[in-house]
Parts: structure tokens; C-alpha cells; sequence
């Protein structure tokens, strides 16, 4: 499930690297750039009208604090607060910000801060929808035992069934809660819920005999371990 994202910052540097970042991540997307809070405030009806997940917003810009414009929105998404200045850190998490990135940021606090409103938005995932056999079904994430890649589709395996459809084993993932479902081997993702049992190289669901792949056997065996 992707994040939609709304840049505002007055430095076109600091809305470059922004831009850089977000397009590094395959579940953002980034739909609209504000120069300042002001400019912000003209696309107060793009916000009415569009879904925004996720606010990238600098502090400290001239005329409208970021603190300020983020206090007048009536139903404001998430906010990831973004200054060079850290003392205006507090006055950002007065606000129930989610973080506060201080300039310069490398890619590595810029990951640390968006996880954060992926595994919110994640847990609140009851459902998706897959098109098989000329239908769209909807499918609780509870009722989902593994998925396994077949090139350009995927078949979804829930209890003694199964659906087929046009979709790459990564996208499917990207859809998925990753604190539920777990990649186990290049073909294979499961619902970590659903297991049963490991022997050997091998996940035990329903009967099910998956393989663990080697790339991704230890980090498996290490979340179980956690």
C-alpha cells in the first residue's frame, strides 16, 4: 500500500533531497511540493480533495511556521517535521509529530522516520483485494497463508484453496503488513501466523512444505529469535 507524500520546504535543496529520497522508497509517493506554509495554504483544497498520507515539513520558513500551518489543518495527516535547527525539535513533537529529521539527514534517519508510518498504516490492513478469474476479491489478511511467485503472477494460498493473479511476488509484499508477512526464499512470502512448524529448510504451513532460501533464512530464524 503506497504513502502518498506532500513536500513543504522553502530550500529547493532540501526539497531535492527530499524528492531523492522518496524515490528510493517503492511504497512513497510523493504527489505535490509547497515552496513555504503560505503557498501550503493555497493548496489547502488539493489537501480536501486528495489523499496525503504524509507530510515532509519544514519548521523554521519565513512568514508561516511549518508548527503553525501544521496547527490549522482540521484533519492533518501524518507529520514528519524537518528543520536545521534542533531547537525547535520539542515545539515539533508538541504536535504529535511522528519524528523530526534535523538537517542534513542521511537516507538511513530519512528510512528510520518513514517505517514509522509504514508500521502504522500496516497494522490497520484488514483486508486487499485481488483480481482472479475476471473477479475482484476481497480477502481478509488473516485468511492468507502464503503467497508463492510464479514469474509475472503470484497464487495466494489460503485454506485448501488458492487464487491466481497478474502480480509480482515484490508488489504483493509491498501491499502486505511486514510485520505479518515475511519473505522466506526469492518465491516464496508467509504469513508468519500461519506457520506451524520449521525442519530443517523448510517452513511447515497447513501441510505445506516451503523452502527457506539461503539469502533469507537467517534474518527468518532471527525474527522468530527476537
Amino acid at each position: 500500500m503506497n504513502i502518498s507524500c506532500l513536500i513543504i520546504d522553502d530550500e529547493p535543496s532540501s526539497q531535492n533531497v527530499l524528492k531523492s529520497f522518496i524515490h528510493k522508497i517503492d511504497y512513497l509517493e510523493l504527489v505535490h511540493i509547497c515552496n513555504n506554509a503560505l503557498e501550503a495554504l493555497e493548496a489547502l483544497e488539493y489537501l480536501k480533495s486528495n489523499t496525503v498520507d504524509l507530510l515532509f515539513l519544514d519548521i523554521n520558513m519565513p512568514q508561516l511556521s511549518g508548527v503553525d500551518f501544521y496547527k490549522s489543518l482540521k484533519n492533518p495527516p501524518k507529520v514528519i517535521f524537518t528543520t536545521a535547527y534542533s531547537a525547535y525539535a520539542l515545539e515539533g513533537f508538541e504536535v504529535d509529530a511522528t519524528d523530526y529529521l534535523l538537517k542534513p539527514f542521511s537516507f538511513e534517519r530519512f528510512l528510520k522516520a518513514v517505517s514509522k508510518i509504514k508500521d502504522l498504516k500496516d497494522a490497520n490492513i484488514a483486508y486487499i483485494f485481488v483480481k482472479s478469474d475476471k473477479k475482484l476479491h476481497q480477502i481478509k489478511i488473516e485468511d492468507i497463508y502464503f503467497i508463492e511467485g510464479l514469474g509475472d503472477y503470484i497464487k495466494v494460498h489460503l485454506n485448501n484453496t488458492f487464487l491466481v493473479t497478474y502480480k509480482s511476488l515484490k508488489m504483493m509484499h509491498n501491499s502486505l503488513p511486514k510485520s505479518i508477512f515475511i519473505q522466506v526464499h526469492k518465491s516464496f512470502i508467509i504469513n508468519k501466523n500461519k506457520l506451524d512448524y520449521i525442519e530443517g529448510n523448510l517452513a511447515i504451513i497447513n501441510s505445506n512444505k516451503i523452502p527457506l532460501g539461503q539469502k533469507y533464512k537467517k534474518e527468518f530464524l532471527d525474527h522468530f529469535n527476537a
